[in-house]
């Protein structure tokens, strides 16, 4: 019989992963606090602990983990958050976490993991990889608690100690740079420089003499020796951004650095030993390029040894309040202001398809912190582009224009729930009583469903 533990302050989580979880062979029990679950620990062996990060004590989740693998390292620790960030990635992996998990749950995903925990046969793969995680993580700017990034996040702790090249694919502004920093930040590279080339923004000539250097003469303007960049970033991580826009010619000589750790500077014969991780980014589908001859084939397969994909935002919108929010706080640091955003506003935000990503949201809060005249950034206050994405939250709401608010692009259950929920805190102006009367709800209901989605719920006069 294996025994699991559910830590977890929340009575109706721990009441639905018991009933998740109730399956034979299973015995599970539940410990309301940290505290409950260490004297648990002082009397009885769990095969596995399922413990949420944020335990409203001064105790975490970590404080579990830690307890857990001291007492009793057999024990594997499954985390569990509801606001996913790569510090609490690493953190997690770092002290020996089996694996972690966030809110909102999915069931098979759940399963899955805990029947890999208990599985005698499935050792912790990424053990060795993350022993070699050498500094503790500095901000890095990604942010993010959708299953796509916390996905992300974990592939950045198992790849950051090795030496393997990285490829990074995605859109543009979907933040592939942040990234490839913090990929460095974990290395053992941190030491060293990061260097990052636009691949795209010169010319063949002039990005050769930029990454590999020249001597003095070698072209009308050289009148002296200088280092390349990859001198530059000797002992550290050269990030090398649309590194589909190089000219063939380059890529045969990007491809010797990759084999064989050696440049020429541009008018010299002899070469030059590096020694340089190198992280390479491309918006365009490399494979693609390679089939139509215009990227050698055996330079894709030497960039792309690990290759992470960053969604674009369209496809993480559960993020958009996070990172909208972000951004409005950084931004306000340069002010006196106090700003919040209104629910309608978020509708709009999180309506809106982004082609710019990340990028263009960071943008958008600029425009609408400087258009904005109250303490609540409103529909009026965002670009024309944005407040025309859904028509109904601007003008009638009739049974079209709902319909066109939530079901437009045939949303999951989970998906239609935030639409609807953001819906009607827009109808009630955000009144947080009147909408959990709404909803059929009581009001600690409506906090966590607003904190599971990520939409910050603002005090109004009319509240109760």
């Amino acid at each position: 019989m294996k025994k699991i533990l559910i830590v977890d302050d929340d009575p109706e989580t721990c009441e639905f992963l018991m009933e998740l979880l109730s399956v034979p062979d299973w015995s599970v029990q539940a410990a309301l606090s940290a505290e409950r679950a260490l004297e648990l620990l002082e009397h009885e062996d769990f095969d596995c602990v399922i413990a949420d990060l944020n335990l409203n004590e001064p105790r975490t989740g970590l404080d579990v983990l830690k307890a857990f693998k001291e007492r009793s390292p057999r024990t594997e620790v499954i985390l569990i958050t509801g606001f996913g960030t790569l510090e609490a990635a690493v953190e997690a992996l770092r002290g020996g976490a089996f694996d972690f998990i966030s809110k909102p749950f999915k069931v098979e995903e759940v399963l899955e993991t805990v029947r890999r925990a208990l599985s005698p046969h499935e050792p912790i793969q990424e053990e060795s990889a993350l022993e070699r995680l050498l500094e503790p993580y500095e901000a890095s700017g990604l942010i993010g608690r959708t299953p796509q990034m916390i996905e992300l996040y974990k592939e950045i702790a198992r790849v950051a100690p090795t030496s393997s090249t990285v490829l990074i694919v995605g859109e543009s502004g979907t933040g592939k740079e942040l990234i490839a920093r913090a990929i460095h930040a974990h290395s053992s590279r941190a030491h060293g420089p990061f260097i990052a080339v636009n691949c795209g923004a010169l010319t063949e000539t002039l990005l050769e003499a930029e990454l590999f250097g020249h001597m003095r003469g070698s072209f009308t303007g050289a009148i002296a020796d200088k280092k390349g960049l990859f001198e530059e970033a000797h002992g550290g991580t050269i990030f090398l951004d649309e590194i589909s826009e190089t000219a063939p010619a380059l890529q045969v000589k990007l491809l010797r650095v990759l084999q064989e750790g050696e440049i020429k500077r541009v008018g010299e014969t002899r070469t030059r030993h590096v020694d340089v991780r190198v992280i390479a980014a491309t918006n365009r589908d490399l494979e693609g390029e390679v089939k139509a001859g215009r990227f050698r084939e055996d330079l894709y397969y030497r960039l792309s040894v690990i290759t992470l994909r960053v969604p674009p935002l369209r496809e993480r919108r559960e993020d958009i309040p996070l990172l909208a929010t972000h951004f409005l706080r950084r931004a306000l640091r340069q002010t006196e202001r106090a700003l919040a955003f209104s629910p309608a506003a978020l509708a709009l935000l999180m309506a809106y398809t982004w082609p710019g990503n990340v990028r263009e949201l960071e943008n958008c809060i600029e425009y609408a912190l400087i258009h904005a005249r109250g303490r609540l950034i409103t529909p009026e206050d965002l670009p024309e582009k944005v407040r025309s994405a859904v028509p109904s939250l601007r003008r009638g709401r009739t049974c079209a224009s709902l319909e066109a608010t939530l079901f437009h692009d045939l949303p999951s259950l989970d998906e239609l729930e935030r639409r609807y929920l953001l819906y009607v805190l827009d109808v009630v102006n955000g009144n947080r009583s009147r909408a959990a009367e709404i909803l059929g709800i009581d009001r600690r209901t409506l906090y966590r469903m607003a904190e599971r989605f990520g939409i910050p719920l603002e005090r109004t006069n009319a509240d109760s």
